[in-house]
């Protein structure tokens, strides 16, 4: 049976919740699923950032729930996940996204409360909502989860070493997962390279300038870049695919 690239990539009548999903990679996601025909979940810390990004998926056509949670928090994530299934009944997609890699002066200098906080937010937060999201869709009607990781998880450095750790978790959660949850559930990861976000602003530019000059591509990526693949992850365009961790990063060596 011949399936057009239109009916592929299609995400009419399906639910997106995507973490982090106000700004950067998340947004240009949820805006993506959108106009692919997903209503969406927003969650962020700032219930604000939420509500305008929610905003414009409602100008596409499409709705949004917008809600406030640190996916550090499980009682926060419980919250969240309750409120997607009393709002919309299901969630076909979900994308952990939210992440965070505060700097710090040396790695004897990374205190206790930074390493939780840094591990909470990128690993621990989606072990658990992708453990509470993926149980019900693995006992309902299926769907995929997309975590969103980092090259750090490879090739780390000093700099970003809790992130970097964290994301190696991630990678190994992904292929748990998608052994856990199949053949209901599809989970993949994207692994990230350095995108030119608002957080970029804050970067080393000696570091932006290593970025140009090793990658194939010769540059960091735009955020809008991100999208071809997470729509290739979320629909059926990826129905063969599951405990992938693909690379988006411009062909860093």
């Amino acid at each position: 049976m011949t399936t057009s690239a239109a009916e592929l990539f299609d995400l009419s009548g399906r639910v997106a919740l995507v973490t982090g999903g106000s700004r950067g990679l998340g947004r240009q996601m949820a805006l993506a699923f959108a106009r692919a025909g997903a209503d969406l979940v927003i969650a962020s810390r700032k219930l604000p950032a939420c509500q305008a990004t929610a905003a414009e998926i409602v100008a596409l056509g499409r709705q949004a729930l917008p809600v406030a949670c640190h996916v550090g928090d499980w009682q926060q994530i419980e919250a969240l996940v309750e409120a997607a299934y009393e709002r919309f009944g299901r969630v076909d997609v979900l994308v952990n996204n939210a992440g965070m890699s505060p700097l710090y002066p040396s790695l004897a200098e990374v205190s206790e409360a930074l390493w939780d906080k840094v591990l909470g937010v990128n690993l621990k937060g989606p072990f658990r909502l992708s453990a509470l999201v993926g149980a019900r869709m693995a006992a309902g009607q299926g769907g995929c989860i997309i975590n969103v990781s980092s090259v750090a998880a490879v090739r780390p450095s000093p700099m970003e070493a809790p992130y970097a750790a964290a994301k190696a978790g991630l990678n190994a959660l992904t292929i748990a997962f998608a052994q856990a949850f199949g053949p209901r559930v599809r989970v993949n990861a994207i692994m990230a390279g350095p995108f030119a976000t608002d957080i970029a602003s804050a970067w080393d530019p000696a570091l932006v300038a290593s970025f140009e000059r090793t990658a194939a591509l010769h540059r960091v990526g735009r955020p809008e870049e991100i999208v071809g693949t997470a729509l290739y992850l979320a629909s059926a365009a990826s129905s063969y695919t599951t405990g992938a961790i693909v690379r988006v990063d411009g062909g860093q060596p």
